[in-house]
């Protein structure tokens, strides 16, 4: 019988090295999928994806199915194309908004410094603005923010973070309803009274509001853009209207400049012309 230490190496690689290889076929087939060519239809099939990333149709199927499983991928029952799946999206949204988190901190604290009010990191949360931090200076400002939606047409936040959003967008997002319902300062009833509001936005960097949301309250809001020039948050600094009321538009370019710093740390780079913007009709 021949002995263990003499059957030489066994006929096939390491469990290690076996799985960093299927890794790294399954990123190309992922990466496949996030290229312009995948987003820009929706969707890639077996045959197109085999021919992208160099593999038999047979087995970028199985590995298109097993990432199916486990909602890395998902196929439309229709075109049966394959487009990146809810599972990914959500743990790319858990790491961004982290990230983004750490690096808004530090030049919130600064702008809550230079403007002595209280600075919120906002977020889009379907028709709601949701405040993910609140930071100041001073010991006697509550913040209370966290964790609470507030109606995105009404505030400033919410302007600017529907900056990127088309007029049907909009419509799908907030419907065909009163948009000031229920706040009698909101000077924002239509949606063509909100898009005109964003419209301002784009021009000046930033939107500021003057008890729209709450009587004696004022608000000034800048937009965060991701590497790719996509508005993801924004930074929000809210007070009493005789603190900040007769200052608006100095706070809002304060804040501006802030959103940008953290931009860029995002990886955005400003462009030097501006794209067009559909028209509200």
């Amino acid at each position: 019988m021949t002995s263990p230490d003499a059957a030489g190496p066994a006929p096939f690689p390491s469990p290690p090295r076996r799985q960093g290889h299927g890794l790294r076929r399954d990123i190309d087939l992922l990466e496949a999928l996030a290229s312009p060519e995948g987003q820009a239809r929706g969707g890639l099939g077996v045959i197109r994806l085999s021919q992208l990333v160099g593999r038999e149709k047979s087995q970028v199927s199985r590995a298109l199915k097993a990432l199916a499983e486990e909602g890395i991928v998902e196929r439309d029952p229709d075109t049966m194309e394959y487009r990146l799946g809810w599972r990914l999206f959500s743990l790319v949204a858990r790491t961004s908004e982290n990230r983004l988190v750490r690096v808004a901190e530090p030049v919130m604290h600064a702008l809550s410094a230079e403007l002595e009010e209280t600075v919120h990191l906002c977020v889009l949360r379907d028709r709601e603005v949701l405040t993910l931090l609140s930071v100041s200076g001073h010991s006697f400002r509550l913040h209370g923010w966290e964790g609470r939606g507030v109606p995105a047409a009404r505030t400033s936040a919410g302007r600017v973070l529907l900056m990127d959003a088309t007029p049907d967008e909009l419509y799908v997002r907030l419907g065909l309803d009163d948009l000031a319902e229920g706040f009698a300062g909101s000077t924002v009833h239509s949606m063509q009274d909100l898009w005109a509001k964003i419209e301002d936005c784009r021009r000046t960097g930033f939107a500021e509001v003057s008890e729209e949301f709450e009587p004696r309250l004022v608000g000034v809001s800048a937009p965060i853009r991701d590497f790719r020039g996509r508005v993801v948050a924004a930074i929000n600094v809210s007070a009493p209207y005789d603190r900040m009321g007769e200052s608006l538009t100095a706070a809002g370019r304060a804040t501006a400049r802030a959103a940008q710093r953290v931009s860029q740390q995002l990886g955005w780079e400003p462009r030097p012309t501006v794209p067009a913007v559909p028209r509200f009709t």
